[in-house]
């Protein structure tokens, strides 16, 4: 099971539509009480960012507003992923993804990876480079 935040990202790809209004009608859901947690923006940013590049599975690529550098990171785990090189946990994919970076994981792989085990990250023909 995934954590709430990967849990959101898995209502709102499967709500389909608008992703911002999916993601933010998932959070209401998952955090009804807590406006701090809907307002998380390093989650909101994976998940929108994965859609901006069409990564997730019947939401259409567009601009929703992510902001990039959660973008950046998200894209980079699906696109590892995707590649099928190797077997990937939370940490040494945050720790591929991060390139030694100061930062610390924030959910980021929580989204993707939800969205990866239940079938919801688009493979194709080659992998996707953020726009």
């Amino acid at each position: 099971m995934a954590n709430r935040y990967g849990e959101a990202a898995l209502l709102a790809a499967r709500q389909g539509g608008n992703p911002i209004d999916a993601w933010e009608s998932a959070l209401e859901q998952l955090y009804p009480t807590s406006p701090a947690a809907r307002k998380k923006g390093s989650a909101r940013g994976a998940f929108l960012g994965l859609c901006e590049e069409g990564l997730v599975k019947a939401i259409p690529p567009g601009s929703y507003k992510a902001a990039r550098d959660h973008k950046a990171l998200a894209v980079r785990a699906a696109n590892l992923l995707l590649e099928g090189t190797q077997r990937w946990s939370l940490s040494t994919l945050w720790r591929a993804v991060a390139d030694g970076s100061y930062r610390k994981e924030d959910c980021h792989m929580d989204i993707v990876f939800a969205l990866w085990k239940n079938g919801l990250i688009e493979t194709g023909p080659s992998v996707k480079e953020p726009r």
